[in-house]
C-alpha cells in the first residue's frame, strides 16, 4: 500500500509540469497565467475546490484574507491527501464525493471552482450541467462559481490538440468529444450573470450568484 501511495504521489508531482507548463501553453494554447488570474480574481475567504488535481492553482492564489477556509472535494482520496498536504498552511477540510450528485456539504461558500473538471466528466456539457448546479447550490448569495474546461467544438483546436483529445477520450481520461462552446454558454446562462472567455481550446468561466 505504501508503494502505491508513493507511486501516486510521484504521478501527481509530474502533473504540474506536464499540464500547466507543457500541455496548456503548447497544446491547448492557454498559458496557465490566464487560469491563475481567474483564481486570483475569484477565490473567497471560504472556498470549495471541486476536483482538486494537485492544488497548484490554490497554492499560488491570492486569497482576500490571510487565513481562508478551504474545502477540497474529490472522489479520489489520493489527490485529496496530496493537495491537503500542499495547502497545510491553511485551514483545509477534505470531502470525498461525486460531483454529479448533490454535494454532502452543510456550509455555504464564497467561491467554488471547477478547474479542468468538466472535460473529465462523462456526458455532454448539457448533461454535465448538474455539476454546475451542484456547485451553485452551495454558494452563498453573491458568491462566485468559476472554472475552466477544454472544449472540442466552437473553439480553436490545433491539430496536435485534436490528436491528444482523441487519444484521451479513447482512454476514458477525457469525455469532451461532445463539449461545445454554445452548450457551455447555455448551461452558464442558467446560473445568472456570467463571464466566458476563450483561450485556445480552453473556456474560462465565472458566474456570480444573485443575492
Amino acid at each position: 500500500m505504501d508503494d502505491v501511495l508513493a507511486h501516486t504521489r510521484n504521478v501527481l508531482s509530474l502533473y504540474d509540469m506536464s499540464v500547466f507548463h507543457a500541455a496548456m501553453p503548447v497544446v491547448w494554447r492557454c498559458p496557465v497565467k490566464h487560469v491563475q488570474g481567474l483564481y486570483d480574481a475569484s477565490v473567497g475567504a471560504q472556498h470549495l475546490e471541486m476536483g482538486v488535481a494537485t492544488g497548484h492553482l490554490l497554492a499560488n492564489a491570492g486569497f482576500p484574507v490571510r487565513d481562508p477556509q478551504i474545502t477540497l472535494l474529490d472522489l479520489n482520496p489520493a489527490p485529496l491527501a496530496y493537495t491537503a498536504q500542499r495547502l497545510a498552511r491553511y485551514d483545509v477540510t477534505q470531502v470525498r464525493a461525486n460531483v454529479l450528485e448533490p454535494l454532502p456539504l452543510d456550509d455555504l461558500y464564497d467561491s467554488v471552482s471547477l478547474n479542468f473538471l468538466l472535460h473529465c466528466v462523462p456526458g455532454s456539457i448539457k448533461e454535465k450541467g448538474s455539476v454546475l448546479k451542484n456547485a451553485a447550490a452551495v454558494v452563498r448569495p453573491g458568491g462566485i462559481v468559476f472554472g475552466s474546461t477544454i472544449l472540442s467544438a466552437g473553439v480553436a483546436v490545433a491539430p496536435q490538440a485534436r490528436l491528444l483529445m482523441k487519444y484521451l477520450n479513447a482512454r476514458g481520461i477525457f469525455h469532451n468529444d461532445r463539449d461545445t462552446l454554445d452548450d457551455l454558454r447555455e448551461v452558464l446562462a442558467g446560473l445568472g450573470r456570467y463571464q466566458l472567455v476563450v483561450r485556445g481550446s480552453v473556456a474560462l468561466f465565472r458566474a456570480r450568484l444573485e443575492p
